[in-house]
């Protein structure tokens, strides 16, 4: 007969995430965060309007907020066209490279949701 080993069940204190990994999730995780990310990937450069079009249940107030964050967080640039009063919206090369993520969620949403699901 083989010897049983014990196997030492780590603590909670032992337990712990990555903190990019973490920090992956504040941002993505963070209302709206996604959806306006996603707009974006979609889309190209947007105007405000656009993005409060494709995100309906978003407040203005909210969106402004995010979409500040977003730039704050370098994922996002607030483009000003010269002599118009013209305003986009665009990724950055750090904001396009989550288009693997997005395309990720995409495929797990369209296996794992249900249309029932969606009918919020």
């Amino acid at each position: 007969m083989g010897e049983q080993v014990a196997v030492k069940e780590p603590s909670k204190s032992d337990l712990s995430l990555c903190p990019k990994f973490t920090q992956t999730f504040v941002i993505l995780g963070k209302k709206w965060n996604g959806l306006i990310l996603e707009t974006l990937l979609e889309h190209g450069p947007s105007r405000f309007k656009v993005i409060a079009g494709t995100i309906k249940k978003c407040s203005d107030r909210v969106l402004v907020e995010r979409l500040k964050e977003l730039e704050s967080q370098g994922l996002v640039d607030r483009i000003t066209h010269p002599d118009s009063s013209l305003i986009e919206y665009a990724l950055t090369a750090k904001g396009a490279a989550l288009s693997p993520v997005m395309a990720a969620a995409h495929t797990w949403g369209d296996t794992w949701i249900s249309d029932a699901e969606c009918q919020n």
